[in-house]
């Protein structure tokens, strides 16, 4: 028995399904999954001693790749003080003036500690704000698992749903309207069907959690008329976008402010963090100025404060240019080698990119909607995920998962690349 194996034995008589994450079972993939012992740069070992390129980068917080050293050097000086104070710190003082000096649209923001739970509180912020109860929310759009996220399109009306989650009660369900990206027509019926109810339109302005699946400019600009029109709250999730495909974000690339941004990932420096930020007038809503409650222990954890700041002060333009260039590169190795290998055995894949974000997919063209994604999807990447695996290349180990860039993915990384897959 291997030592991944032995070790994935033992979790599962510990843990649910041996994870503390369920993608990382890699559930429906015919091998078991690795266990990390450290990580450097654009690699990562496993306790057998393998290197790997990572192209998972934690899911995307490790924009300037593992152990970055001056990172490192901060956040070891941080641990030195203390790592959880309960009380008052500097730390997220300063990570605070930084982002809104830096951020044109955010005026206060909240630190919690996880995407989900900005998610939560915006959502609870936004219903408190505006008195309303009811969210517009899109299908292949993730925002974590927070009960009235969990849903899925119903088989009534438009904007119907139901809960995608065992454990959610139906009247969570109810309160969501679940619609396709591009839909606009079902947004303007669901403001008909619902006058005065609808609290807020919540959406990744990048959906990259279920498939890369990139949105007009044209469709975001409905969603902040439309709001607007309704006086309900525009709600971008940049948890994953945001300071990956610029430092503003989506909000900076498309030019469109929304009025609550839940951020998390790179903010912390790969350390657990989230944010909730937005206008003084709807901040104040927030306890304990206002009367919509949210308390963590660990909120603005020092180490994470740390950690983060030190991160964001790394990125400038010539970060996003030179991302731009290694997605290139990436787009150009893989595309190639899908086409020659084995007799041109994956000639149909390409690679989606959206900066240092990409997808790999069947079917030769992008696509904008759930809908649209290849039903052999699964089954596809349960094939090629092994093949790549072996030869030291790691990507996110799930269909709909992206794959993720960063500093470190530099020329001689993905020379190495190149190598790997041809050999």
């Amino acid at each position: 028995m291997s030592k991944q194996t032995e070790l994935f034995e033992r979790s599962k008589q510990l843990v649910p399904g041996g994870v503390h994450s369920p993608v990382r079972s890699f559930k429906g993939l015919p091998i078991t999954p690795r266990f990390v012992k450290e990580a450097s740069g654009a690699y990562f070992q496993d306790v057998e001693g393998k290197d790997y390129i990572d192209f998972c980068m934690s899911f995307g917080p490790l924009i300037l790749g593992h152990k970055n050293t001056e990172v490192e050097k901060d956040l070891i000086e941080a641990l030195g003080r203390g790592w959880s104070y309960g009380a008052c710190e500097p730390y997220s003082l300063e990570l605070a003036e930084f982002l809104i000096e830096n951020l044109s649209h955010v005026e206060q923001l909240r630190f919690v500690n996880s995407g989900t739970e900005a998610v939560m509180t915006a959502l609870r912020l936004a219903r408190g704000a505006t008195g309303r109860n009811k969210i517009i929310k899109f299908d292949g759009c993730y925002h974590g698992h927070v009960d009235s996220m969990l849903i899925k399109a119903g088989s009534g009306l438009a904007g119907e749903a139901e809960a995608s989650s065992a454990g959610v009660p139906e009247g969570v369900a109810k309160d969501t309207l679940i619609l396709d990206l591009g839909d606009k027509e079902g947004v303007i019926q669901c403001f008909k069907d619902h006058p005065g109810e609808i609290a807020a339109i919540i959406i990744e302005p990048l959906p990259a959690n279920n498939g890369l699946l990139v949105q007009t400019i044209e469709f975001l600009t409905f969603l902040r008329e439309i709001t607007a029109e309704h006086g309900s709250l525009l709600i971008f999730d940049e948890v994953i976008s945001g300071f990956r495909v610029a430092f503003g974000g989506m909000c900076e690339v498309t030019g469109i402010v929304p009025d609550i941004t839940t951020y998390g990932k790179i903010i912390g420096g790969g350390l657990p963090v989230g944010a909730i930020a937005s206008t003084n007038d709807i901040m104040k809503n927030l306890a304990p100025l206002g009367n919509v409650y949210q308390a963590g222990t660990l909120s603005a954890n020092p180490l994470a404060m740390v950690g983060g700041l030190s991160t964001l002060k790394k990125l400038n333009e010539e970060t996003y240019h030179n991302l731009e260039k290694a997605g290139q590169k990436l787009e150009e190795i893989f595309n190639e080698w899908f086409v020659g290998y084995n007799d041109g055995e994956f000639k149909d894949y390409h690679m989606t990119r959206y900066g240092s974000l990409f997808w790999i997919l069947p079917g030769g063209k992008d696509i904008h909607r759930v809908g649209e994604i290849p039903l052999n999807l699964a089954g596809r990447f349960n094939k090629l995920f092994p093949l790549l695996l072996e030869k030291g290349i790691y990507l996110s180990p799930n269909a709909y998962e992206v794959g993720f860039l960063s500093q470190a993915h530099n020329d001689f990384v993905l020379e190495d690349l190149k190598k790997r897959l041809w050999s």
